[in-house]
C-alpha cells in the first residue's frame, strides 16, 4: 500500500513527514465542538484518494457515543478547561 514511499527522495520524504505532522497536529489541537467531527481533511493526507462514506449510527446510538466520548474526556483530561460556548451552527 505504501510502495510510493520507496521511490521518494530524501527531500520528498521530509516534506511528506511535515505534511503528516501538520495534519496530526491540527486534529490533535481540535477543541470545543470541533472534537467530534468527520475528518476527511486528515484522511486526504494519505496517498490513496478515497472518501469513504461512513456508516452513520441512528440518533440514540450516536448520542450515547457522544456521551461516552465526553465522559472519557472527564477521565482522561480532568484539568482541561470547560466551555459553555454554544454550538456555532
Amino acid at each position: 500500500m505504501d510502495n510510493d514511499v520507496d521511490a521518494m527522495s530524501r527531500e520528498q520524504l521530509i516534506a511528506e513527514v511535515r505534511k503528516l505532522r501538520d495534519g496530526i497536529r491540527a486534529h490533535r489541537d481540535a477543541t470545543g465542538h470541533d472534537l467530534c467531527w468527520h475528518q476527511p481533511a486528515l484522511w486526504r493526507l494519505l496517498p490513496e484518494q478515497t472518501d469513504p462514506l461512513p456508516t452513520v449510527p441512528e440518533w440514540p446510538q450516536f448520542l450515547a457515543g457522544c456521551l461516552r466520548f465526553r465522559r472519557s474526556l472527564d477521565e482522561q483530561a480532568p484539568q482541561a478547561p470547560r466551555s459553555g460556548d454554544p454550538y456555532p451552527g
